[in-house]
């Protein structure tokens, strides 16, 4: 199965992503060993979404990061 994920950042903003793995993928933010998060620490996991087509959820991630999504995700996910 295939996850795209919100994470709320200390700074305000939000993360998307996409991963096969989902808690490992927390843990790797959480430790600060992704660079995009890293400096924003603490994170809260706030919504996630299963796939089970990898394409599918890579179209989702695309979608969110989106204008249009960007929308959606501020009125439906969080």
């Amino acid at each position: 199965m295939y996850y795209v994920y919100l994470l709320k950042l200390n700074n305000g903003n939000y993360y998307t992503g996409y991963s096969a793995n989902l808690e490992k993928r927390i843990v790797e933010h959480k430790r600060g060993k992704i660079l995009t998060t890293k400096n924003a620490l603490p994170l809260k996991l706030v919504y996630y979404s299963v796939f089970f087509t990898r394409k599918r959820a890579l179209a989702f991630e695309k979608y969110l990061k989106s204008s249009s999504g960007f929308a959606f995700r501020n009125k439906r996910l969080i």
